[in-house]
């Protein structure tokens, strides 16, 4: 049990290795696909949306700007993404998801899903319900300008 003299720096600590172990978890069931969780979220949120342009995405994973940037330039390299200026806009790039992209993402939800329900294993129903719900105002009140 956290004690309320640590609970700030434990929540620090647990959120972070909780994060660890999401990560671990599902490089571990990714295999040879080498695909990142973001990788995933990312194309996940691409194949959701038409055309959307790198600011769009941020908006829509929470990735930084900066390292939002550079996944989508990884996926363009590996060929799971296409990237163009759009005719609005010449400063702006809108993403597309390749045939190669669909093809690794639905080989990629499985294991998503997968490594969802093993690091949910130990929690009720509830708990689960609890907890995302407590991870999504945490992270709401944080992007909460004070």
């Amino acid at each position: 049990m956290i004690s309320t003299e640590n609970a700030s720096a434990s929540l620090l600590h647990l959120l972070h290795r909780a994060g660890q172990c999401a990560d671990e978890l599902f490089a571990s069931n990714m295999g040879q696909s080498s695909l990142t969780p973001r990788q995933f979220e990312v194309l996940k949120a691409v194949s959701h949306s038409e055309e959307p342009s790198q600011t769009h995405l941020v908006e829509m994973t929470g990735v930084d700007r900066s390292t939002l940037a550079d996944i989508v330039r990884r996926l363009v390299e590996r060929g799971l993404l296409a990237r163009q200026r759009t005719r609005r806009d010449a400063r702006t790039y809108a993403v597309t998801i390749t045939e190669e992209g669909r093809q690794v993402l639905a080989a990629s939800e499985p294991i998503a899903q997968k490594t969802n329900e093993r690091l949910l294993a130990g929690l009720t129903i509830a708990e689960r319900e609890a907890l995302v719900s407590a991870l999504a105002r945490i992270i709401s009140a944080a992007n909460t300008p004070e």
